[in-house]
C-alpha cells in the first residue's frame, strides 16, 4: 500500500557516523551523513551534513560542512555554510567562515570570522575536497 520513495541525497539523513573518545585519526574524512567526533582528528573533514565535536573532541585541520556544533577543541580553518553553534566549553582557534553564528558565553573564540553572504550545499568532489 505504501511505497518507500528514495529521495536523492536524503538516504543518509538521520544516520550519524561516530568516532569515540580515545580514538585518533590522522588523515581526511569525507562523509555525506552527519558525524560526531569525541576523539581526535588531525586532518580535514568534509560533509554534506552536520558535524558535532563533543566536549572531549579535538580537530586540527580544515572543516567544510553545512552545519556544526562545537563543544570541544578546533584548530584550523572551518567553513560552515549554514549554522555554527559554539558551546560554552568550546575552544576555537583559526579562521571561521559561516552563514550564521551562535556563541555561548564562556567559549574561547580566538579566530577571524567571515559571514558568508550566500550559502549552498557542500558538493562532494571525486578527489575528496568540498566546494561551494
Amino acid at each position: 500500500m505504501f511505497e518507500k520513495v528514495k529521495k536523492n541525497g536524503t538516504e543518509q539523513l538521520g544516520k550519524t557516523n561516530r568516532i569515540v573518545e580515545g580514538t585518533s585519526i590522522v588523515g581526511d574524512i569525507v562523509s555525506k551523513a552527519d558525524f560526531r567526533l569525541d576523539g581526535e582528528l588531525i586532518g580535514n573533514f568534509t560533509s554534506q551534513g552536520k558535524i558535532v565535536i563533543g566536549a572531549k573532541g579535538v580537530i586540527k585541520g580544515e572543516i567544510i560542512c553545512n552545519n556544526a556544533d562545537i563543544e570541544g577543541e578546533f584548530h584550523g580553518k572551518i567553513k560552515v555554510l549554514e549554522t555554527l553553534n559554539i558551546k560554552s566549553t568550546a575552544q576555537i582557534h583559526g579562521e571561521v567562515a559561516v552563514g550564521q553564528l551562535s556563541i555561548e558565553p564562556g567559549a574561547d573564540f580566538t579566530a577571524t570570522c567571515t559571514m558568508l553572504a550566500h550559502s549552498n550545499q557542500v558538493i562532494m568532489l571525486e578527489d575528496g575536497k568540498g566546494a561551494e
